[in-house]
């Protein structure tokens, strides 16, 4: 079974660029491109995509409002950021609109299509300085009042997750098993009244 992706990317070399890499690697096929918000909402919808990357920058919105409005239209459909902004509002406003992922663009060919996997196996991954943006900004929000309702091992969870760990890797660097990662996520949800990680995030480190 293969991945199908989908690109919303107005700089046509670039596009072309990412379905040529995309196409050309076993397990992935992306067939349809998009130049324009305004495009990509009208069509998404229609075509069952497992994976969108979308640039930040497109001529009509910008790729977070462009998720704003297609998360709810395709649900089922994982949102990978691929751009040029790094700063940490973008990062936060991405994963606040209902992006599972932020890669930059200078991401290795390689290390793209893993993170193409890895969100279209529920993770949520992140170039490696990105992640540690958010880490800053983490160690930031301490006086946070929702952060202070989450225990000492429930804050250092939530840490591991905001850089992108799944379960396992999460339960293998804290020497504990996956059920019990699964335990204390599901009362970090709990205690935050969330349903999901970027949810989890997006309270901890809102503005």
């Amino acid at each position: 079974m293969q991945i199908k992706v989908g690109i919303i990317e107005d700089e046509r070399e670039i596009a072309q660029s990412l379905k040529l890499l995309i196409n050309g690697s076993e397990g992935f096929s992306c067939t349809d491109t998009f130049e324009s918000a305004k495009e990509a909402i009208e069509k998404i919808p229609r075509l069952y995509l497992d994976v969108v990357l979308t640039d930040i920058h497109l001529p009509d919105k910008t790729g977070i409002e462009c998720i704003v409005e297609l998360k709810p239209l395709c649900p089922d459909t994982q949102f990978l950021m691929c751009t040029s902004f790094e700063d940490t509002e973008s990062v936060f406003k991405a994963l606040k609109a209902g992006a599972t992922g932020y890669m930059t663009k200078t991401t290795q060919p390689s290390k793209l299509l893993d993170a193409i996997t890895e969100v279209y196996k529920g993770g949520s991954p992140m170039s490696s300085h990105i992640a540690r943006k958010v880490v800053a900004s983490f160690q930031g929000v301490q006086e946070n009042n929702e952060l202070q309702k989450l225990s000492q091992r429930e804050q250092e969870i939530l840490l591991l997750l905001s850089k992108g760990l799944r379960y396992k890797e999460i339960a293998d660097h804290l020497s504990v098993s996956t059920e019990t990662i699964r335990t204390h996520i599901r009362n970090i949800y709990q205690k935050l009244q969330v349903n999901s990680r970027t949810d989890a995030l997006n309270k901890i480190f809102k503005k």
